[in-house]
Parts: structure tokens; C-alpha cells; sequence
């Protein structure tokens, strides 16, 4: 193990001498070479930094832009996406009638993806990834590229819908079933074909039971009859759902509520 590590650090070290070798040098043409050379390797960190040393001298040369080319695909090989995406940016700027722009505008989409984070944190790249990519499809209608770019969009807003889901249930978890049963209405105006849907609208009639339920007592009767209205819809929109016994359930109990609530006076009086 120690002959290993010994080995490593005496390979890592001999790397460093050659690559700062190669940048002491004077000659841009020999460092574009060394840089290709790097690049084949797929040593990426040190053909960075030799395209980076010889992008003044190359500017508006033939060969300027296949060395952008790859400068940009440096970085996002090294999982820099922020960079990537700043570079695929400026090559399309600089470079906007290239053979090579579709894919660098998809690429340009995909860096923004691969920064899209989990769904509980802020999603504000995951909107830009779904609008880049429709405009990508929109642009280009017959790329090869478009069923990817279609199953990306159908991931981000997948993980939007998570991150709304989560934000509903912890309303209902921790009691607030008004705005639970909001939330869990909206989930369904805004994912409409989600598989999921019925789910949201079980979680809309509990919430607002259970808002009904907790509710003073002149206020009541309007609330239950806002659970039957929504049990209704349930039984219109979700016909086959095999929870729509638990919705019967509810409507039964509801129903049960307002008659025992309307027959509280006429209790007392007798």
C-alpha cells in the first residue's frame, strides 16, 4: 500500500512538472498541441489551463473556434457546470451561425440541468432548464436531440411537483388544513395529467374535513357542505379511482355532521 502511494504521488508530481513546462513555454503553437494532446488523454484540468494561456493569441485565427469548442467541453468535463454554461454562452455568441450551435445550445440547456437541485431547494434553475429546452424543441423541430430535451423537461417538473407536494402535506401535517387543502387543490390545477392526481384530491377533501371539523360551530355546516362540493368533483373527475371508497367514507361522515349540526336546536328545546 505504501509502494502504491509512493508510486502515485512520484506519477502526480512528474505530471506537474510537465504540464508547467509546457506553460513556461513561449510557443502558442506547441502548447495548442500539448493542450490537443491533454485533451485526447481526457486530462482536462491541464488542457484548460493550456486553451486558456493560448486563447489571445489564436482570437479570430481558423482554428479559434474548435479550441473554444473544447475549452467550453474542459469544463463541463470537470463537472464545472456553472462555467460551462457561461462558456457554451459565449461561444454561441461569438460563433451563432457554427455547425455546431445545436449542440452547443443543448448543451448550454443541459449545464443549467445538471445544477437543478433536489426538489426541496430552490428550483429557479429547474424552471430556466424547462423553458431552455422547449425553446431548444420550439427552435429546432427536427433534432435528434428533442426526445432527450422532452425527457428532461418531463424530470423537472416532476421535481416541481414534489417540492409543491411536500409543501402541501407539511401544511396538512402540521394542522393548517385551509391552506393544506388549497395547496392540494392547486398541486391539481398545475399537474392536471399527474398519475398522482386523485391523491391530491383525497388530500383536498381531508383537509377540508378536517378544517370543518375544527371549525367554530356557526361556521360548520358551510365548511362540511365545501367537503361534499369537493367529494362530488372527486366522484366526477376520478370516477375509477380505487380510493374512492375512502372519498364515500368522507361524504358519509360529512353528510352525518350537518345532520347532527342542523338538529342540535330542536335537541334542546325538547
Amino acid at each position: 500500500m505504501r509502494f502504491l502511494l509512493i508510486a502515485f504521488i512520484s506519477l502526480f508530481l512528474v505530471s506537474c512538472q510537465g504540464i508547467n513546462k509546457v506553460l513556461k513555454s513561449k510557443d502558442p503553437e506547441y502548447k495548442l498541441r500539448m493542450a490537443e494532446q491533454y485533451y485526447a488523454k481526457k486530462k482536462y484540468t491541464y488542457a484548460q489551463q493550456l486553451y486558456e494561456d493560448v486563447i489571445p493569441f489564436f482570437k479570430g485565427r481558423p482554428e479559434f473556434e474548435d479550441i473554444y469548442y473544447k475549452y467550453a467541453y474542459t469544463a463541463y468535463n470537470q463537472h464545472d457546470y456553472l462555467n460551462a454554461e457561461n462558456l457554451f454562452k459565449t461561444y454561441l455568441e461569438a460563433f451563432p451561425n457554427s455547425s455546431r450551435a445545436e449542440e452547443i445550445e443543448f448543451m448550454r440547456a443541459y449545464a443549467f440541468y445538471m445544477q437543478s437541485p433536489k426538489p426541496s431547494l430552490d428550483q429557479t434553475n429547474t424552471l430556466k432548464v424547462i423553458g431552455m429546452m422547449q425553446t431548444f424543441i420550439n427552435t429546432h423541430p427536427g433534432s435528434e436531440r428533442n426526445k432527450q430535451a422532452a425527457d428532461i423537461m418531463e424530470i423537472c417538473r416532476n421535481k416541481l411537483e414534489t417540492k409543491d407536494f411536500s409543501a402541501a402535506q407539511l401544511y396538512f401535517d402540521i394542522g393548517q388544513f385551509r391552506a393544506a387543502a388549497v395547496s392540494f387543490s392547486s398541486l391539481l390545477n398545475s399537474y392536471p395529467d399527474s398519475p398522482k392526481g386523485d391523491e391530491y384530491k383525497l388530500m383536498t377533501v381531508k383537509s377540508y374535513y378536517r378544517f370543518a371539523e375544527l371549525s367554530v360551530e356557526e361556521k360548520k355546516v358551510e365548511r362540511f357542505e365545501k367537503v361534499i362540493e369537493e367529494c362530488n368533483d372527486f366522484m366526477d373527475r376520478f370516477p375509477q379511482s380505487p380510493l374512492v371508497k375512502q372519498v364515500e367514507n368522507y361524504l358519509t361522515l360529512t353528510q352525518s355532521n350537518i345532520k347532527n349540526i342542523t338538529n342540535e336546536p330542536s335537541k334542546k328545546t325538547t
